[in-house]
């Protein structure tokens, strides 16, 4: 296994500059380039800060530094490994790393540090990944969620699941193989009830997925709804500063207007439309179709299809108590954003409270969406209707979601789902009463899938997507 080298620390000036090395020549490479300047230096002993003064390939000293050896297996690697922690100018850390390249280190290709861990068995798959989401994250509840993975809290509930399966698989082959003999064999309902908990168990780490796919990514929310109903306003009142323009014209907001904003640790994308009018409404409400603003409501209806979440907001001065109280919705571009939805999420804001504060709330049309009170011009009820879009952003479906963090990433959430679909599929063999031989099938492959979770049998080609994700110097 060759010895690799690379740069640790982010492109750019900083105080402290750092270079890696991984393999087994790691302390000898370390010995050739380095000078101590201690009179206490004791031959790189382990675990410890040498200072001392790092030397190109011709003797010429490049910087004074502080270096460590960490000798395996119980390192980041499971390799020895070397640390050179340098004056963070660029030219200087390039030119150590150089100088470890010419000793005969090799540069280190993209996530080769990690990929190295999960080889030598320092983390599974999972755990890789984490590493990455973990340099990435965008909030701190994405450090959370990555942090639950990096402690190897999914891998271990996922080969929990895969050894229940292996158990399975040994009654069952008890039975294919030994038909006649007197031995105790699983009878077809504990069969079916056992992969049952399976598969609900499986069900549960899938919840989590639309959670880390809004931790990791950050959420799109779009404000639709009526002309002159509030929207531009209630952006500047989620974002605490004036961003749209807003004004008693209708049609103000032309095109759409994108934000980001933070919801106690949770990154999301505004997105600002421009008002909904009814078709046979437009050339009345305008004296004439205006083609730009023609052009911004079929952009409002292109971002509804991407949104994670919608915002209706609703004029409540205008819809007034009897709007609140009607049986079906009174205006007809909040019918036509319902419409539009589909099984989008919508939380129904009614706007301008300060204006009229209907006896009947929420609208006895609603139909059991979450529904808030606000008046974006005052600021009144507006952090009870960022906590409502929390909660709506990150519901996973569940009556009793899991509280400890788990949430699979795509690639994880597509191997649980195949996994998953095979064990539907077996409980339907089961209750039909087929073969256990062809049981045991799908059995294996059911299993597969979760190893896939934590690498036990993901393909070469795989591991390289995986760790070609990586910078270079992790």
């Amino acid at each position: 296994m060759p010895t690799i080298a690379a740069i640790a620390t982010p492109p750019g000036a900083g105080g402290i500059g750092i270079v890696r090395l991984s393999g087994p020549r790691s302390k000898a490479l370390l010995a050739r380039m380095f000078l101590p300047l201690s009179p206490r230096f004791e031959n790189f002993r382990p675990w410890f800060m040498h200072r001392g003064r790092v030397l190109d390939q011709h003797g010429e000293a490049l910087d004074d530094v502080l270096a460590v050896f960490m000798p395996g297996p119980r390192t980041f690697t499971g390799e020895d490994m070397v640390e050179i922690h340098c004056h963070g100018g660029p030219l200087i850390v390039q030119a150590v790393l150089e100088s470890v390249l010419r000793l005969g280190a090799r540069q280190a290709e993209r996530g080769e540090f990690s990929r190295r861990a999960f080889v030598n068995g320092r983390m599974d798959l999972s755990q890789a990944e984490a590493v990455a989401e973990l340099i990435a994250a965008p909030s701190r509840e994405a450090l959370r969620y990555s942090l639950n993975r990096l402690d190897g809290l999914l891998g271990r509930r996922v080969l929990a699941l895969r050894e229940e399966l292996e158990a399975l698989r040994v009654q069952v082959c008890l039975a294919v193989d030994f038909p006649e003999e007197e031995v105790e064999c699983l009878a077809p309902a504990d069969f079916g009830r056992a992969v049952g908990e399976v598969a609900h168990s499986v069900r549960l780490l899938l919840a989590g997925q639309k959670r880390a796919k809004v931790m990791q990514q950050g959420a799109v929310v779009v404000l639709a709804g009526a002309v002159n109903a509030g929207k531009s306003s209630l952006l500047n009142a989620l974002l605490g500063r004036n961003r749209a323009l807003v004004t008693d014209i209708p049609g103000t907001t032309r095109d759409f207007l994108e934000e980001a904003c933070d919801l106690d640790g949770l990154p999301v994308r505004l997105t600002d439309t421009a008002g909904l009018r009814r078709p046979d409404a437009d050339a009345a409400a305008s004296g004439g179709a205006d083609a730009v603003e023609a052009l911004g409501m079929a952009l409002s209806r292109e971002k509804l299809g991407q949104a994670d979440c919608i915002l209706l907001v609703l004029d409540g001065a205008r819809l007034g108590e009897a709007g609140a109280a009607a049986e079906t919705c009174p205006d007809a571009a909040a019918r036509q954003v319902l419409e539009l939805a589909g099984d989008t999420p919508v939380l129904l804001v009614w706007n301008k409270s300060d204006l009229c504060a209907p006896a009947v709330f929420p609208p006895r049309w609603s139909d059991g969406r979450f529904c808030c009170m606000v008046s974006a011009r005052s600021g009144d009820n507006v952090d009870a209707l960022a906590q409502s879009l929390r909660q709506i952003l990150l519901a996973d479906g569940l009556d009793n979601p899991p509280s400890d963090g788990l949430a699979p990433n795509a690639r994880q959430a597509l191997a649980l789902e195949e996994a998953l679909a095979e064990l539907e599929e077996l409980e339907a063999d089961v209750r039909a009463g087929r073969s256990y031989d062809c049981c045991a099938v799908r059995l294996d492959t059911a299993a597969a899938r979760l190893g896939e979770v934590t690498g036990l049998s993901s393909p070469a080609e795989v591991l390289d997507r995986v760790f070609a994700q990586f910078c270079i110097g992790k």
